[in-house]
Order: structure tokens, then sequence, then C-alpha cells
């Protein structure tokens, strides 16, 4: 038999056009967009729109409100520290899973998207450098084969995203953000389990200390201590 063929729906489109539109800023964050607005904006009907913010709506990127619309949300200190603890709950196991497990192949193209990350960050490339962090680390996890987890992910990074935040180039440079991958690639090229993990845990956390300090301005010793412990239980 003849596969059949799948075409995305417009619910999907819609919600890819949308999510778009909140990534480059083109809808702005803390505005209300009724269903009609995007509706006309998209050239579908009411109904896609809808159940397009709903799913946005499920991964945290809108807000609806009754006979308003949808609002686009902005993030606070806390959901960023609950994003990095979902990250490290899925990334350092799979991480271990990925050296134990990937084929050959599935290493090399690791080490292809590591080498492409080198490159954009040697050429000072802010956006380059950022897109190639998320292709290593998709790479990276994909070793692990479980697409369930990475979806998760997928919208876990695309929450932060929807904030326009990141620490490149504004808390540190991109080469020193490549860099902070070094470790990771060592343990993997020797398929060293437990310093994947390691690594991987030790990054995300690293990241996430200064991606918050970074958003919230000056941090005191007891904040820096809360925001710390709060990542490290996560790691081990």
């Amino acid at each position: 038999m003849q596969q059949v063929e799948k075409h995305p729906s417009l619910t999907e489109q819609a919600t890819a056009q949308i999510r778009a539109g909140i990534l480059d800023g083109s809808l702005e964050v803390g505005q209300v967009y009724s269903a009609v607005e995007l509706g006309k904006s998209l050239g579908v009907s009411r109904t896609p729109i809808r159940e397009a913010l709903l799913e946005l709506e499920r991964r945290g990127l809108v807000r609806i409100e009754k006979n308003k619309g949808a609002r686009i949300l902005s993030t606070s200190i806390d959901t960023l520290i609950e994003v990095f603890q979902i990250r490290l709950m899925i990334e350092v196991p799979l991480s271990r899973r990925t050296a134990e497990f990937a084929t050959t192949q599935e290493l090399s193209q690791v080490e292809e998207s590591f080498e492409h990350f080198r490159e954009q960050a040697q050429a000072g490339s802010t956006e380059g450098t950022l897109k190639a962090d998320r292709d290593f680390h998709s790479a990276l996890l994909s070793g692990a084969s479980n697409q369930k987890a990475l979806q998760i992910l997928r919208e876990q990074r695309d929450f932060v995203l929807s904030t326009g935040i990141g620490t490149v180039p504004k808390s540190r440079s991109a080469l020193d953000c490549f860099h902070d991958h070094d470790d990771i690639m060592k343990a993997l090229r020797i398929r060293d389990i437990e310093g994947v993990g390691i690594a991987v845990g030790r990054h995300i956390s690293n990241t996430a200390q200064i991606l918050i300090a970074q958003e919230s301005g000056s941090l005191d010793l007891a904040s820096q201590k809360r925001i710390r412990q709060s990542l490290e239980w996560y790691i081990h």
C-alpha cells in the first residue's frame, strides 16, 4: 500500500505562524490579540486560530482571556528556574543514554554540530551562535531516541525564546558560550556516561545562573544560594 501523505493541518499551520510571531516580536509581549484579528492576519477561520491558541497556552506562551483574546506572556524569575529544572531533569539522563547507546553515525552528527557551533562562535555571530547552540543540544539528545522528551525540551526553549532574553552577548561572549560545552564533548568522545551527565548538568546550571542573575539584576548571596540549590538537586 502507498503511504498516506501527511500535510500540516490549518491548526498546526496557525500554531506555527503565531509562535513565529511571538518569537520575532511582531506579536508583542503583554498585548491581547483576538481570534478574529489573528484569523484575518493569517487568512484562516477562527476555529483553527482558537485551537492554535489553546496549544500555545498549554506551552506557556499565551494566556487566553475570556471575551478578549490571547495575551502574549512575559516570564518571571521563578518561571525561568522551573524551565531550567525541567531541562536538568530531562537532558542529564538523555545525554547519558546518548553516550551509552548512540550509533557511530549519531555521534558523528553531534561532532559536526559541535564544529559548526565553534565556527559560529569564532565568527562572533550572536544569532548564529544561539542557533548552533540549540542545534548542538538537539543533536546530542537525538541519540537517546526519545521524541516525546525532545518535544518537551523544544517547548521549554520556545518559552525562553519568546521572552527575547539570552546570555549572549549581554553576559558572555559567543566563544564563552561555546567553550561552556567543551567538557560535554570531551566526555562524549570517550563514551564517559557519568562524565557526560555531569558536564551537561553543570552547563545547564551555569547558564541558568548567568541568565537569572542577568535578568534580575544583582542578587544578594541568599538569593544566589537559593537558586543554586534549586538547580543542583536535579543534577544528581
